[in-house]
């Protein structure tokens, strides 16, 4: 049935993946109406956005782990039935609290559909058509990621902000269709069991370092509270660790990964980077509306020309990756990208988008282009055959982990008026900046070459 049906596979793939990715960028542009709506301040408007990425970080590996041992086809349907549950309750949440347990349970949802997605393309399709299957995948994705926003923008604006959930709808039945119709389900009895104590740990510690990073971040400051959390959720995070080291290769995360010290930088970078992008599509949208006067559809608008910039130039900077190697462009990408948080220091009060936010939108793009492909390949490269699905996980929660840590920090910035607000802004620009440096740091000092691994 795959042979006869790639098209309808892909198909299936793309809608079930765009679920994920749109959900998280509109959410972002929606922040501003959903506050305003459910009187919900700095503290609850984190909440939104890290309570759909703290299980979506914590449980994705146990979500493709789950779909090699009991089929991918069941967990990616099942997967989608809960994000389309979960978006339901969204949509017609009478409450901040029915909304935030929502948003957690779409965050399981998509930690069991995404991990499966991409697993079904690559059991469906092999050699060339494989390597074409996933560029249209990525394509498709980062043109969702572009339009996603942006229909968002204008569903707040006309309809209101519920009805950028109930658009997971279509999508999510489209995608169940066609998965019961034309993908052929595969498992492997034979795999360990599910690390599940490993999973459970991994969720109570990004769980206790959020809630005390949001609490040490806000009006109420590092209390004894904010920094009770964060000690637990250091200790929780060592009690992972040591359960993965017990649990040797049937861990969740094989601590013989970092055996490599090209995947030490590449994982310290993954979390600086991604971190500072996260933040980026948080505030800028919020700023944008708070401070400047935009309409949801204009924020919307702000940041589609990254995602046309990252679906142009990283299949070239991936090839140029290919000759040059992965240490060269995931040096001077970050060291790009943290030249576009200094040009946001610009951006002030009744902003003019073409002359001030488009050029530090632009540069980041350029950056993130130049370190989004060799990115992926440098973290296939540093570890051996055998943990290459365990680090191509492991490498995309810690991406998710890095967003999740960055909202977290936001607290004083979102809940700010006026010139405080623009003051947080250029605050946390400048943190961001910083962060993306660090991270050329870590492949320039990290990175080895493929042959001295």
């Amino acid at each position: 049935m795959a042979e006869r049906n790639p098209n309808f596979i892909l198909a299936t793939c793309i809608l079930a993946s765009g679920l994920a990715f749109v959900d998280s960028s509109v959410t972002n542009v929606a922040l501003p109406a959903i506050g305003k709506a459910l009187a919900a301040g700095g503290a609850d408007l984190q909440w939104i956005v890290n309570l759909y990425l703290l299980p979506l970080s914590a449980l994705l590996l146990l979500g493709g782990a789950a779909g090699d041992r009991y089929g991918r086809r069941r967990l990616l349907v099942g997967g989608t039935v809960v994000f389309a549950i979960a978006s339901l309750a969204c949509a017609v949440a009478p409450n901040l609290e029915l909304l935030l347990a929502g948003r957690g349970l779409q965050g399981v949802g998509a930690a069991i559909l995404m991990p499966n997605s991409l697993a079904i393309l690559g059991a469906s399709f092999s050699g060339e058509a494989r390597g074409r299957a996933i560029g249209i995948w990525a394509a498709i994705g980062a043109v969702m990621s572009a339009v996603g926003p942006v229909l968002g923008g204008w569903l707040i604006d006309v309809v209101g902000w519920r009805a950028i959930f109930l658009i997971n709808l279509p999508l999510a039945l489209g995608a169940i269709v066609l998965a019961l119709r034309y993908v052929r389900d595969s498992r492997d009895r034979e795999r360990p069991a599910l690390d599940v104590p490993g999973g459970v740990l991994a969720t109570m510690a990004l769980g206790a370092l959020t809630w005390g990073l949001t609490i040490g971040s806000g009006r109420a400051g590092w209390t004894a509270m904010a920094v009770g959390c964060v000690a637990a959720g250091v200790a929780f995070l060592l009690g992972f660790v040591w359960v993965e080291k017990i649990r040797g290769d049937k861990a969740m995360m094989p601590l013989a990964m970092f055996g490599s010290s090209s995947f030490i930088g590449l994982t310290a970078l993954t979390l600086l980077l991604y971190g500072a992008l996260g933040a980026l599509l948080v505030l800028m949208p919020y700023m944008l509306i708070r401070s400047s006067g935009y309409s949801a559809t204009q924020a919307g608008s702000a940041l589609a020309p990254a995602a046309i910039i990252l679906a142009l130039l990283s299949p070239v900077m991936g090839s140029m990756a290919g000759r040059l190697g992965p240490r060269l462009p995931l040096t001077v990408g970050p060291l790009v990208v943290a030249a576009g948080f200094l040009l946001e220091l610009r951006i002030g009060a009744r902003v003019n988008y073409w002359t001030t936010v488009l050029p530090a939108v632009v540069v980041i793009s350029v950056g993130m282009a130049g370190a989004v492909a060799p990115l992926t390949n440098a973290v296939l490269g540093a570890v051996d055959d055998r943990h290459t699905g365990s680090a191509s996980g492991f490498n995309s929660a810690i991406a998710r982990a890095g967003g999740l840590i960055a909202t977290a920090l936001l607290g004083s910035v979102l809940g700010a008026r006026g010139g405080e607000l623009i003051q947080g802004f250029h605050t946390a620009a400048l943190a961001c900046a910083i962060a993306s440096v660090a991270a050329a740091a870590c492949a320039f000092f990290l990175i080895t070459a493929p042959e001295r691994k």
